[in-house]
């Protein structure tokens, strides 16, 4: 195999990424879900949560902690929210499970609040909210994990860098897609600057001393954006997901409290009717002006052109679609060992 950075086609990814999921025992309409969250992440540049996952997922199943056939189970429903226990099951599943849980109930009730709770990552949350924007909805997309960021003030973990994602549809623009962690970066852009050989900047994490590292692989925390702001907004989606679905997962650790160990996140999925709130088409359009008006401010020195949520990874996509998806050095080699492994061939070039 070429060393180095190779460009693969986002078909070929999709294929092994389906039959490395297919490897695990997942049904095969699961496998194929879980393929086209990972390259529909690689697609739009988000590669901190694309394939370069699927060696971790690996071995999350080999280890117990991702249960390929979920009985995915709704604990609590009334006509508006839903409780759903994921039964460990992979994110890509569980989660569109419950987004279109909520998109079912917000087609009647205005809106659909969907928690989500015993599941395994659900990786890139864009993914979801998408899911409802396609229907002409809101869409909010929320997931929260283990401790890997540091709270303001703090020189050690305690909360977790939470993603969230807010989807809106528009007319004759693109529908602005906001995904972002509560972090400055998200973990998974650290994995890749290892991959890469690269050093990441300061003030993206800490090392286990709480000193800032430029080091990719010796850091321990990772810092909030906007200091007392991320760090306040990832404290409250704590609220949101785990303490709501009655699993919550940064206080038991904090304490000290007996919990179980294995891998899982919480999740909010939630879907809102915008018809019965405004006029749908008068929505899209006024989502219109809003981003011609933003861009058409005068841009700042330096700036060539003022971007909105989820336009530089449209951008990308297309560049993506026409061009392949690059993979480095790092990453071929994790997906080699996942082939190696499970018996799988490589994605060509």
């Amino acid at each position: 195999m070429n060393t180095g950075e190779m460009r693969v086609s986002a078909g070929a990814l999709y294929a092994f990424s389906r039959n490395v999921l297919a490897a695990l025992a997942l049904p095969e309409a699961d496998a194929q879900l879980g393929a086209e969250n990972l390259v529909w992440a690689n697609l739009r540049g988000v590669d901190s949560h694309g394939v370069n996952r699927l060696p971790w997922l690996v071995a999350l199943a080999g280890d117990g902690h991702l249960n390929p056939r979920p009985e995915i189970r709704i604990l609590r429903e009334t006509p508006a929210i839903a409780l759903i226990d994921g039964d460990r099951g992979l994110g890509a599943v569980t989660a569109t499970f419950a987004m279109r849980r909520s998109i079912e109930k917000a087609r009647t009730m205005g809106i659909g609040w969907s928690v989500l709770t015993n599941t395994v990552t659900p990786l890139a949350m864009g993914f979801y909210s998408e899911q409802a924007m396609a229907e002409g909805m809101i869409g909010i997309a929320v997931t929260y994990g283990g401790r890997n960021t540091v709270p303001y003030g703090a020189r050690a973990t305690g909360l977790h860098n939470g993603p969230i994602s807010i989807a809106v549809p528009a007319a004759r623009r693109r529908p602005p897609l906001l995904d972002m962690a509560t972090s400055v970066v998200a973990q998974g852009k650290l994995e890749v600057a290892q991959a890469r050989g690269v050093s990441i900047p300061e003030g993206w994490a800490l090392d286990a001393e709480g000193n800032p590292s430029t080091d990719p692989n010796n850091w321990s925390m990772l810092l909030p954006f906007g200091t007392y702001k991320g760090s306040g907004l990832s404290f409250m989606l704590e609220c949101l997901t785990g303490i709501l679905a009655g699993d919550p997962m940064m206080g038991p650790q904090l304490l000290g409290k007996p919990r179980d160990s294995r891998h899982r996140q919480n999740s909010l999925l939630a879907a809102i009717d915008i018809s019965l709130f405004t006029d749908i088409d008068d929505f899209r359009s006024n989502v219109d002006d809003l981003v011609d008006g933003v861009k058409g401010l005068p841009a700042a020195d330096g700036v060539d052109e003022i971007l909105v949520p989820g336009e530089p990874e449209d951008r990308m996509r297309a560049e993506r679609e026409r061009a392949g998806i690059p993979l480095p050095e790092g990453t071929l080699r994790g997906l080699q060992e996942v082939s190696q492994r499970l018996g799988i061939e490589m994605p060509a070039d």
